[in-house]
């Protein structure tokens, strides 16, 4: 138990993660204590987690009771190895589920965007639909590259944005999640385009940290403004995973100033 408990706090206290669920409406903390607003702010963190897993009203009311109740220690007794190992079922069984919703919905999306005038769907998966014809040369997989991007999910919801935050992000091809390598290639530069990546060329179904669910299907304004030639840095020895994302990735790939989740940057 002690141990199914260390993992629930460490998810809840992924600060970053749940950044941008946490700062939905403001709500006035003014008659809050600074210890106050922290143990508020673990309890918004705890209910983020949970809210993932998308449990029913019944489900959310006997969580909440167990909680509630255990704090108060009127709990009641029950097996923990027993209901541990069945509470780890129960939610490997939510998350499947989820994936493989959030499979079905990308999938038809990008089968839609497919369809788009000038889309490309390409052997990866990937669609690509040039925007703006660019010129001079198209970047190599191993060459560094400066662009400003936009990063949303298929039904417009931003996740990582350079072009909000206001600065070009720059970062190597071969580091960023495969639909960025893939699909910037094709690009010239001062040429703009949109990239939809389902899931497989993107984060998979592990996601990006709280920013971007697995299984996800994202979609990327992309402009390339320069291809800077710089030197690629060694590939790792083999077994190595590359780097987690451009620096600049794109912020949640390109995911958060960092990008957000980069564009990307392969785990």
């Amino acid at each position: 138990m002690k141990k199914l408990l260390i993992t629930v706090f460490a998810l809840a206290l992924a600060v970053p993660a749940m950044a941008q669920d946490a700062a939905a409406p403001a709500k006035d903390t003014s008659g809050l204590t600074e210890d106050q607003k922290a143990l508020y702010f673990l309890g918004q963190a705890v209910s983020s987690k949970i809210k993932q897993f998308e449990f029913t009203a019944d489900e959310t009311k006997t969580i909440v009771k167990g909680f509630s109740e255990s704090l108060a220690g009127q709990g009641l007794t029950i097996d923990e190895k027993v209901y541990g190992l069945k509470l780890n079922e129960l939610l490997k069984a939510k998350q499947e589920a989820l994936l493989g919703k959030e499979k079905a919905k990308g999938k038809e999306f990008v089968e839609k965007m497919a369809k788009e005038t000038g889309a490309v769907k390409l052997a990866s998966g990937m669609v690509y639909i040039p925007v703006k014809e660019g010129a001079g040369a198209a970047p190599k997989a191993t060459d560094m590259v400066k662009v400003h991007y936009h990063g949303t999910f298929p039904d417009g919801k931003v996740f990582d944005s350079s072009v909000d935050r206001g600065t070009p992000a720059e970062f190597p091809l071969a580091g960023v999640i495969p639909c960025w390598t893939e699909g910037v290639q094709k690009m010239k530069i001062g040429g703009k385009a949109k990239l939809v990546c389902p899931s497989e060329t993107a984060y998979g179904d592990m996601g990006a940290g709280g920013a971007i669910p697995g299984g996800a299907t994202l979609v990327f304004d992309v402009e390339l403004l320069e291809i800077m030639k710089e030197p690629v840095a060694e590939k790792p020895a083999a077994g190595a995973k590359p780097a987690a994302k451009p620096a600049a990735k794109p912020a949640a790939k390109p995911a958060a100033a960092k990008p957000a989740a980069k564009p990307a940057e392969k785990k």
